[in-house]
């Protein structure tokens, strides 16, 4: 995947699409899990909470794309998003600090998620110390 410093992330448990851009350029790739996360139905008198495991090498493929970008924002509708990054917090700790922001996003097309990711930016970007 061709690599540009700042790239997004729309992950849940079906999907990830991750976008590396410029201001004028966007390249995309999707990403997804060998064993599709289904829906637990919970019954009573049974062990566990009724969810699935999360999927480590779904989020390993995801972390793999991410790996050369500079900045990375993550986004979702419900809590792969939050998964994603406590997955690479316990296994690609390198990547944790290139993550700048973890927000939650309906189901935007590419176009709106792009749009979305480069205005964070900018205002990312006006909130970091301009001093080395």
């Amino acid at each position: 995947m061709p690599s540009h410093y700042h790239a997004v992330v729309w992950i849940d448990h079906h999907e990830a699409r991750i976008f590396t851009f410029t201001a004028t350029e966007a390249d995309k790739l999707v990403v997804h899990p060998q064993n599709p996360h289904v829906h637990l139905h919970h019954k009573s008198s049974t062990i566990g909470d009724g969810r699935a495991a999360p999927d480590s090498a779904y989020f390993d493929q995801v972390a793999k794309a991410l790996d050369a970008a500079g900045e990375i924002l993550i986004t979702g509708p419900a809590n792969a998003k939050f998964e994603l990054k406590q997955y690479i917090e316990r296994h690609k700790p390198q990547l944790l600090k290139k993550i700048v922001g973890v927000e939650t996003v309906d189901h935007p097309t590419d176009g709106v998620l792009t749009d979305h990711a480069r205005r964070y930016f900018v205002g990312a970007d006006r909130m970091r110390s301009q001093r080395s």
